[in-house]
């Protein structure tokens, strides 16, 4: 669910017209919902009810930090995978102690900024980075609280972009060899051993994935403790789906994925961490965007919209679906025909969908792409001295520009000239 819809033949954010946000910052611009975000938010607390247990916000999906905020006041932890992502989090007012930090390949420096600045535990990647931490901690006087990263060999069916719980993923250490690196972590003083971290991949759209790598994981911990580990957290990632298209079959619910999170794990009386970004964020944003050009083709008719890959790559990257809808209402029955939707960039890979049904559309017209709140902004880039879009946060029947359009000469006056030239 989300709270885009049609009034009066005009599509709206909350309680604002799509139009009205066009013609105050100009197109194309990404516009989140406040009441979304937080309806998926707390539709994840509510499914760990009865469980200790915090759920940290994955902001490399949307990590603006009027997203951030906004979550962080319901509740919601923080899981970062960078320094700069860390940073702001902090910005955002968000405590070190809920902050997680991920990702394989943590450098000395964010390793420090985050044992100064607090941090609720580091997942830990590999034996290399586990030395690092403990290094720095030690210099620092500190010790760094820790889980390790499990990679239980789990195929999550689906894209090969996004899996990151197979054996020939580059996260996390073999499950096979889980007790010997536990054993050599409880040998560095610097650490702190509290739990298991395992994430097996985004856009999961079945729950049988999920069930068989906790189930590996509870076996894991049952291990773990036989052995003298004192196991008290589980960090199980994110990865719950989204439907990007209206006609798929929905992915199974958060709730759904609580009771499978209590059936496999509850019984251990851990601490259960949870990682959701894209659910969070996906459905709770749109991009939208205007018709520059309608133009007739051999055999095809093409929509050339302000919009390009730079600022949504996902179709591009992922060839992935994005529904697109006009932000003006189609009258009922009206006919639809066929269009290939393509940026200006100049590549044949921007282009956003082809052989798409639309209705008539003209020059000047907006369109929304519905899905668009995750991996949307933050993977943006100025390719093309294009600049970053704008993006738009809706609370009822208000809303406010939380990253400005650059202008051509702030993009361009970044550039140093060499004195020989």
């Amino acid at each position: 669910m989300d709270h885009f819809l049609y009034r009066d033949g005009a599509l709206f954010a909350e309680d604002v017209p799509i139009s009205e946000i066009a013609a105050a910052v100009g197109t194309p611009f990404y516009v989140y919902s406040t009441a979304t975000l937080l309806r998926h938010f707390k539709l994840f607390d509510d499914a760990l009810n009865g469980m200790d247990h915090l759920v940290c916000y994955a902001m490399k999906a949307a990590s603006n930090q009027a997203i951030l905020k906004t979550l962080a006041q319901a509740g919601a932890g923080m899981d970062v995978v960078s320094g700069g992502e860390y940073l702001r989090a902090k910005a955002a007012g968000v405590p070190g102690e809920k902050i997680v930090f991920s990702g394989v390949g943590k450098t000395a420096d964010e390793i420090r900024t985050a044992l100064a600045g607090g941090i609720r535990q580091f997942n830990v990647e590999s034996e290399p980075e586990m030395e690092v931490i403990n290094a720095v901690a030690l210099d620092l006087g500190v010790i760094a609280p820790i889980t390790v990263r499990v990679n239980p060999d789990v195929d999550a069916k689906t894209h090969a972009k996004i899996a990151t719980g197979k054996s020939e993923n580059k996260f996390g250490i073999p499950i096979a060899r889980a007790s010997e690196v536990y054993a050599h972590a409880a040998t560095l003083p610097g650490l702190d051993v509290i739990g298991i971290d395992v994430h097996i991949g985004s856009q999961l759209t079945e729950l049988a994935p999920f069930e068989l790598a906790y189930t590996k994981v509870a076996e894991l911990t049952e291990q773990l403790r036989a052995e003298g580990h004192n196991i008290r957290r589980l960090d199980l990632g994110g990865g719950l789906g989204i439907p990007y298209t209206r006609a798929n079959d929905a992915p199974p619910l958060p709730v759904e994925y609580g009771a499978l999170i209590q059936k496999t794990l509850g019984h251990l009386g851990c601490e259960i961490e949870i990682e959701p970004g894209r659910l969070i964020a996906g459905n709770a944003g749109l991009m939208v965007s205007k018709v520059i050009y309608v133009k007739s083709g051999e055999g095809r008719d093409f929509l050339i919209l302000d919009g390009a890959m730079n600022d949504l790559i996902r179709p591009a990257m992922y060839e992935a679906h994005h529904d697109i809808v006009a932000v003006t209402e189609p009258a009922p029955g009206v006919e639809q025909r066929p269009y290939d939707i393509v940026g200006p960039v100049c590549e044949t890979g921007d282009t956003f969908a082809k052989q798409r049904n639309m209705p008539p559309l003209a020059a000047g017209d907006l369109v929304a792409f519905r899905s668009a709140g995750a991996y949307g902004a933050v993977m943006a880039s100025e390719y093309n001295t294009r600049p970053l879009i704008p993006e738009v946060l809706v609370h009822e029947d208000q809303f406010a520009v939380i990253r400005e359009r650059p202008s051509f000469d702030e993009i361009i006056n970044r550039d140093t000239i060499p004195e020989w030239l």
